[in-house]
């Protein structure tokens, strides 16, 4: 290695040269920080404060107090960072630097050989050694500055000095400091020859708009938005400063020009004059605030079940803040004949608050108004809807007068829709009532004829009587209002019913339908009532397959059933969904007749079918034997409830006959409902039926000892039973029929809690809320039980039998053998065509000649005469 020289060693301090300066630069910022923070943090709170113009709103007093603190703070920081500060050396800035450097190398470079300094050996190992030391050297980086102080300011005060200085950086005005040389001792004498003032301009809180300070604004003009506030502070002499304004308005009693504090709200364009020593003048531009405007967009649409949805629009330049519609009975459009030919009640207008969006802009929007009016008196009838919007500033708008019908739930079955009718001339005026009494009197006079139920029959014969008690007495509104809810409630439950029997519930959707379509019912509900067709028949299909399983499995086919099903059609599930479809497909083109005949032949295949079966398994799956228990469940709970309200009526009427009470499905439970429904029937699933019934025979042979209320808790411990064997665990479709059942089990516990007192209405509630759940839970189970179906179906292959059932066409024949569309069997099976041809043709004739079908029909009619 080359000997090291010390020329060599000034050389290597020599280059380092700017990583020694930046350290030493460093430290003195760092030394220059460390004395002057408190400096800093004083001086930038003062001048917040006084940007802020916090010295403008306290005594003067108390002014100078915080004044003598804020030089003391002062005077003692200045002193504390001129004690504290001293400018870094070189030297220690080398040091700082070699600290950095492993093995202390700048300190190497200038150190002297103390030991061996004549031996040539021991000076060459020592210059070896410098010469690694430079090249270490070398190698040096500025080291950078520690400016942090955390040890030495706990608190953060510079912090807060900061913030505080920020916020009167964005709210306060630099030209406020000098505000404090007035309130010096003497300077009143100043104020003399130059008063000042002060003047902010407040707009409103809903505009968004941020104060203005007027000292700031220059003179000319000058736009604020209507209603913001002036508000003007004059200093000095009073008289030298007087303020003249056209912009408020004021009239009557208005302070003097002079007056050192004045406040007022400009309502108009004009002026504003500041007349005196250093006053401005503004010509000020009102920003009109705009009315909101609100308009209905579109009529009314309303749900099958009566809900209306009434869309519309609002708008206004700073945001609607809230709404409302109100809706009035338009008398002059009421078509004013049998109970409404008299004057009406007078009624308060129907007000609901309209929807306001919850998040976003609502100064333009869309929104729909929904509500359910189908309780309302004026339901169904002609009214006129006015829709009012009103904005922050109080300003309110309302659109014309709408004429519209108030949507309501319409009934479809003929007494469901009679009651709802007397209920409407009930609540039209209480003189109607001996009317009301009197028709529902003719209409129950054969209840056989007109009604499902038993119950159905008392419940309207307990209405007929109140009404016809207390109208003798004058009716009251609380009587008139409980009156019509019971009439409600009746005619809800016959609409809906509660039937059991599948085959009756099918008639039933099938009848509800068809008088939808003559009655001239909205898509929606034609589409609801569709769609309750389709249930009943997915339960109907349901109950034949099990009475057909259950056939097999008692081994109870007779040659007489044998030869029934030789005259029966067979369809598969696919062929009712076709059959379905086009029916729906007629209605959605309004050929209504094509659609009602449609559903009278489905009626009949229906009632005279004959379910195809698969290659499946013996025996009943988990899920039907549950959905089977359920309905069995059902039966009884309606059963108790009937008995229940039997006894009810008995409370009120203790002399009855006993004998009016024989053969009220309610005594046993419901025994026998499924019997009754099923003769009906054609002698379909009568067997089954009959099954059904003797099971529940047994039931309330050793149910009908105990009280209603044993029978209660007995059902009860049946239902809990039940929902132990539930399938479908796991599964959202089986988790709501778990929910459903057990909002139906706490029911039946309030309901034999209220019959263990004697509280007969509270149990029937309590029973009904009971029968709904139950049938919610019937419905989820069965979804339940489709969904595990359509999975083992997924990769499974089809079977033959399964293939010739989809095969078939919706008269049950099998289609040809060469795999074509079509059958190779006679359309007629044999029948002479041309003598069958010549039969339709007859009828067709026969039916357009009966004036009393519908005007629909016979046009249908005719056009197959002259087609044909």
């Amino acid at each position: 290695m080359a000997s090291f020289s010390r020329h060599d060693v000034r050389r290597g301090l020599k280059a380092l040269r700017w990583p020694l300066a930046l350290t030493r630069a460093g430290m003195f910022a760092e030394a220059f920080w460390q004395a002057t923070w408190p400096l800093a943090t004083v001086v930038l709170a003062v001048l917040a404060v006084l940007m802020l113009g916090l010295q403008d709103s306290v005594m003067v007093e108390l002014v100078w107090g915080l004044g003598v603190v804020a030089a003391l703070a002062v005077a003692g920081t200045l002193i504390y960072a001129l004690r504290r500060f001293r400018i870094p050396t070189r030297d220690a800035a080398l040091v700082r630097l070699d600290e950095t450097l492993p093995g202390r190398p700048i300190q190497a470079l200038m150190d002297e050989q103390a030991i061996g300094d004549g031996d040539a050996a021991s000076t060459a190992v020592w210059r070896a050694h410098q010469a690694r030391m430079a090249e270490r050297a070398a190698q040096a980086q500025a080291v950078p500055a520690d400016l942090r102080i955390a040890r030495r300011d706990p608190y953060a005060l510079r912090y807060v000095a900061v913030l505080i200085f920020a916020v009167a950086l964005i709210f306060g005005s630099i030209w406020r400091v000098g505000s404090v040389a007035d309130m010096a001792p003497g300077a009143g004498d100043g104020l003399a020859t130059g008063p000042v003032w002060e003047g902010w301009a407040e707009s409103p809180r809903y505009t968004g708009r941020p104060t203005i300070y007027l000292n700031d604004i220059a003179e000319g003009p000058l736009e604020v938005p209507a209603g913001s506030l002036i508000t003007l502070r004059l200093y000095g002499e009073v008289g030298a400063l007087t303020i003249a304004e056209t912009v408020s308005g004021r009239i009557g009693e208005v302070p003097p020009a002079s007056d050192p504090e004045q406040d007022f709200t400009v309502i108009q364009s004009g002026e504003i004059a500041i007349n005196g020593p250093g006053g401005r003048t503004w010509s000020v531009a009102v920003l009109p605030d705009t009315a909101p405007n609100i308009a209905v967009l579109d009529g009314p649409e309303a749900t099958a079940l009566g809900e209306m949805t009434l869309p519309f629009t609002a708008s206004d330049d700073y945001g609607v803040e809230a709404g409302e519609a109100r809706f009035a009975l338009d008398l002059t459009e009421v078509d004013r004949r049998h109970g409404l030919e008299i004057a009406p009640e007078r009624r308060p207008e129907i007000t609901v608050s309209l929807p306001m969006p919850f998040t976003g802009d609502r100064t333009e929007f869309e929104e729909a108004l929904v509500e359910d009016f189908s309780e309302h008196p004026w339901a169904n009838l002609p009214v006129t809807v006015v829709m009012t919007a009103l904005d922050a500033a109080e300003q309110q708008s309302e659109t014309e007068p709408v004429q519209m019908i108030l949507p309501g739930r319409r009934f479809f079955d003929p007494m469901a829709a009679s009651i709802i009718e007397q209920r409407r001339d009930l609540l039209w005026s209480k003189d109607n009532s001996r009317r009301v009494a009197q028709i529902l009197r003719a209409v129950a006079h054969r209840p056989d004829d007109v009604f499902r139920r038993e119950v159905d029959q008392l419940r309207l014969g307990r209405v007929i009587e109140r009404l016809e008690t207390l109208a003798s007495y004058g009716l009251t509104d609380e009587q008139q209002e409980d009156l019509s809810r019971d009439m409600w409630d009746l005619a809800l439950g016959i609409e809906e019913g509660d039937l059991s029997d599948a085959l009756e519930r099918l008639r039933r959707a099938r009848e509800r339908l068809e008088q939808a379509m003559r009655d001239g019912a909205s898509p929606a509900e034609i589409e609801e009532l569709m769609q309750e067709l389709r249930r009943a028949t997915d339960d109907y299909m349901q109950q034949l397959s099990r009475q057909a399983q259950r056939d097999r499995e008692n081994g109870e086919e007779n040659q007489q059933n044998q030869q029934q099903s030789q005259n029966q059609m067979q369809m598969s599930q696919d062929d009712i969904q076709r059959m379905m479809d086009r029916i729906q497909e007629l209605m959605e083109q309004g050929r209504m007749a094509e659609a009602e005949q449609a559903l009278r032949e489905l009626q009949e295949m229906l009632e005279n079918m004959q379910v195809t079966q698969g290659q499946g398994g013996d025996g009943q799956s988990p899920g039907e034997q549950a959905m089977e228990g359920l309905a069995e469940t059902l039966r009884e709970q309606q059963g108790l409830s009937d008995q229940a309200f039997r006894d009810l009526q008995e409370q009120f009427n203790p002399d009855a006959q006993a004998g009016e009470s024989q053969g009220n499905e309610g005594r046993s439970g419901g025994q026998g409902r499924g019997d009754q429904h099923s003769q009906g029937g054609e002698g379909q699933g009568e067997q089954g039926d009959n099954q059904e019934g003797g099971e529940g025979d047994q039931q309330a042979e050793g149910q009908g000892e105990g009280s209603l209320a044993d029978r209660q808790q007995a059902l009860r411990d049946e239902l809990n039973r039940q929902q132990r064997s539930l399938p479908g665990e796991g599964t959202p479709e089986g988790d709501a029929a778990r929910d459903a059942l057990d909002r139906a089990g706490r029911a039946m516990d309030g309901a034999e809690e209220a019959l263990r007192q004697d509280d007969f209405a509270e149990a029937i509630d309590n029973q009904s809320q009971a029968m709904e759940a139950l049938r919610e839970g019937m419905r989820a189970l069965g979804e339940a039980m489709q969904q595990e179906q359509q999975n083992a179906q997924q990769g499974q292959g089809t079977s033959e039998s399964d293939r010739r059932a989809e095969a078939r066409d919706p008269l049950g024949r099998d289609p040809g053998t060469n795999g074509g569309v079509g059958t190779e069997e006679g359309l007629l099976q044999g029948e002479d065509v041309y003598r069958r041809a010549r039969d339709l043709l007859d009828e067709i004739r026969r039916r357009s000649g009966d004036g009393e079908r519908p005007d629909v029909e016979l046009d249908y009619l005719k056009r197959l005469l002259d087609r044909f």
